[in-house]
């Protein structure tokens, strides 16, 4: 669906009579039923439902910052107004519904409107399930030929006494109702027309054939007996209260509304201060008028949309037809049964209670705030009833924001491992501590501390038990993954900002930049650092310094964290690894100790089969001196393993080269495999050199890959599968100091893309 911004010119008002005209009219049908139904529920003049109709299509729709959104009377408002029309009368609560109109004017004018979208969903969908069955147990009263009581709990209570008394046609025209409402929708070819316009026609018709005793809507004077607006009287704290809650919850539906509305369609995105000024001129207009609070509507918003709406003029006309439709067949409105209204409120009511809102809000464990908020509405009042879900919404946020998780395991040789995971501030304090107090002393403890924030309390407790824990004899082997808070606390140094994302997990860092590693022996020695005792080494670093490892790494300190960190990660698959390989590539490179193949390709285990050696060189086949190991390779790789691609990989840099370019040391063995790269040296000294090397011996480098790849041609199992087109042969170039890698095409290197261009 296409969908235009703003109102739609003289060159496509076939498109408006073709797509938004018929769009109007369903909106119009389901537009008229609601509003009168909504101004039966807040005790307002009937009227005033379809005063509010006609602004909010009018006047919103035009103005509105979304194309499709439909604004009028809303249900969700109805608990509110009620209480103002009883409270304040029905003139002085058209007057509160002007100055809530103002208060929209300058929130909207602030540009404030995406602020609303922080109050969470829960809260939302729990008021609104929350005034669903407060309408419902009160318009079950009228269904039923009663009248509603002040509170649910009150209707609840006098229900059992209004069922048992006999209110045969109320209770027979409601039952009609609802059955229509029920199922209308599954009969074909019904759905062109809604269901609570069939719903009300059916059962006008029905009571008035059968002669029932029913209350009728009173609709005398029509929208011409509407008075204006009147200021109101009493506690001015009371009364701006009741502004602000107008405003704020008609405006929070509003948005939320029209956030929604850009899911419906592929047009422009809404604008959301523009729909909030909007709504505070829509408010102005319908106060001032004699109508209801304006707000944007989800159910008709969304029959807009489906109806096939391109323009906002789908929502202009639907106002327009509403009040064409009030003026010239008012007489229509008053046949209808208000038990016949009460049903379709009763069943609106229920279906506020969305039961997938209830399942999303499970999925992210915010079902208490949803039930308590719904729970405070129904119980309390609406006001109180958002109040108290905002307020246990902050309290789960802080709750969640606070999270820490404090793992302790015992490994062998009197190694312990902790884990803190999450936030650790003064609220875990209490979870850390018992925890670490079950580490017995003198021992070895490996902390890992994947943090986004410390506060002090939490770092005076871990460093207090740090101390004490060395005093005895043990050892602690600190280690951040993400940002350093202990380490920055410990140098009297603060990070920035106050939370960090998570960095990415370092296991391809060299050793010394990833821990200090020390023989286990050996016990790191307390020092002063700022006045602190701690166990550190000399000069701020200690076990969290980046710096070059004192002597020899110990090999078994990495295999170590290798079985702590990522082996529980690729257990899974190498299990399913572990009785066959099935690798696409052959990966030739040189041993030099910079060049990692599974960084530089991004690869895993089980995808490359890997040939290293001094140069990445490749001795033709019948070379002098022999050497099987390479063939051998090459052999297993192609024949056994059925490889697709042998990719030849050289560097920037590479000793072999510049051992071939500025002689060969005293070393034996070397100088006798070296041999095989004279063909590289004679091919660099007969090609012109490139104007974009950065030196002789890079190209060198450059040239020795090309050169490589023609030796593997020189095999001739090798050069029969690539001339029958079942094997490839390429060649890369990995310029460390860069960190780039560069493709062969055609003899020469072109640096391989970051970024996707096509």
């Amino acid at each position: 669906m296409t969908v235009r911004n703003g109102l739609t010119s003289a060159s496509d008002w076939k498109s408006v009579l073709q797509h938004d005209v018929p769009a109007s009219l369903v909106v119009f049908l389901v537009a008229v039923p609601l509003s009168l139904g909504i101004a039966v529920a807040c005790g307002a003049p009937v009227a005033a439902g379809l005063i509010a109709a006609v602004v909010g299509g009018v006047v919103a729709g035009a103005l509105g910052g979304s194309i499709v959104q439909v604004s009028g009377p809303a249900a969700g408002l109805s608990l509110v107004v009620a209480e103002l029309v009883h409270t304040y009368g029905w003139r002085a609560t058209c007057a509160i519904t002007v100055m809530a109109g103002i208060v929209q004017l300058v929130l909207g004018g602030l540009k404030v409107a995406r602020a609303a979208l922080g109050v969470s969903p829960a809260v939302v969908h729990g008021m609104l399930a929350g005034v669903g069955v407060v309408i419902a147990l009160s318009q079950l009263h009228i269904v039923l030929g009663g009248s509603p009581q002040r509170s649910a709990l009150e209707n609840v209570l006098e229900l059992p006494g209004q069922i048992l008394n006999n209110h045969s046609h109320a209770v027979m025209i409601g039952v009609l109702t609802i059955g229509i409402l029920l199922v209308w929708g599954r009969i074909p070819r019904a759905r062109a027309v809604p269901a609570p316009l069939a719903a009300l026609v059916i059962a006008t018709l029905t009571a008035a054939a059968a002669g029932w005793d029913l209350t009728k809507v009173d609709l005398k004077g029509g929208l011409s007996a509407i008075e204006g607006p009147l200021m109101p009287q009493g506690d001015w704290h009371a009364i701006a209260g009741a502004v602000l809650l107008v405003a704020l919850l008609a405006g929070v539906e509003s948005l939320l509304t029209c956030v929604a509305s850009n899911r419906l369609h592929d047009g422009p995105r809404a604008d959301l201060d523009r729909e909030l000024t909007a709504q505070g001129v829509g408010n102005v207009v319908s106060g001032a008028l004699g109508g209801l609070p304006v707000a944007g509507v989800v159910v008709r918003t969304t029959t807009n949309a489906r109806a096939g709406a391109r323009s906002r003029w789908s929502t202009i006309l639907h106002g327009v037809w509403v009040l064409l439709f009030s003026t010239a067949f008012a007489w229509m409105i008053a046949m209808i049964p208000l038990e016949a209204l009460a049903a379709l409120l009763l069943f609106i009511g229920v279906q506020m209670v969305n039961l997938a809102h209830v399942r999303n809000l499970r999925n992210h464990r915010e079902m208490p705030v949803y039930f308590v908020t719904m729970g405070g509405v129904v119980l309390i009042g609406l006001a109180e009833g958002v109040a108290i879900g905002l307020g246990l919404a902050a309290l789960l946020a802080l709750r969640r924001l606070a999270w820490v998780s404090v793992d302790v395991h015992e490994g062998d040789e009197r190694r312990w491992r902790v884990v803190v995971t999450g936030s650790l501030t003064f609220l875990g304090v209490p979870r850390l501590t018992e925890a670490l107090r079950d580490i017995p002393p003198g021992t070895t403890v490996e902390l890992d501390l994947h943090l986004d924030f410390m506060d002090n309390a939490a770092f005076e407790a871990l460093h207090t038990w740090r101390l004490e824990h060395e005093r005895t004899g043990g050892v602690i082997d600190v280690d951040e993954p993400h940002g350093e808070w202990y380490r920055a606390a410990i140098n009297g140094t603060r990070l920035a900002p106050s939370r960090v994302p998570p960095r990415h997990d370092r296991w391809w860092l060299p050793w010394a930049y990833r821990r200090r590693f020390r023989p286990p022996h050996v016990r790191a020695d307390l020092h002063e650092v700022n006045g602190a005792d701690h166990g550190g080494g000399g000069g701020h670093d200690g076990v969290l310094a980046v710096r070059e490892p004192q002597g020899v790494p110990d090999l078994l300190e990495g295999t170590r964290e290798f079985q702590r960190r990522t082996a529980p990660m690729v257990r899974p698959l190498l299990l399913r690894m572990a009785r066959k390989q099935s690798p696409s590539h052959l990966f030739i490179t040189c041993a030099d100790s910079r060049i990692v193949p599974n960084i530089i390709t991004a690869s895993g285990p089980g995808d490359l089969f890997t040939l290293r050696n001094i140069g990445n060189l490749v001795p033709r086949a019948g070379a002098t001196p022999a050497d099987d190991s390479v063939a051998a390779t090459i052999e297993y790789a192609v024949q056994v393993l059925k490889v697709r691609t042998i990719t030849v990989c050289g560097h920037s840099g590479c000793g072999a080269m510049a051992a071939l370019l500025g002689g060969v040391p005293d070393l034996p063995a070397l100088r006798n495999w070296l041999r095989h790269g004279k063909q590289s040296l004679a091919r660099f000294v007969a090609a012109e050199p490139y104007g974009d090397e950065s030196g002789p011996l890079d190209r060198l480098c450059r040239i020795n890959v090309i050169q490589q790849l023609d030796n593997l041609r020189s095999h001739p199992f090798v050069d029969t599968l690539v001339r029958a087109g079942k094997l490839e042969l390429t060649g890369l170039y990995f310029d460390i100091g860069a960190a780039r890698v560069h493709l062969l095409e055609q003899e020469r290197f072109t640096p391989v893309p970051g970024l996707r261009t096509g």
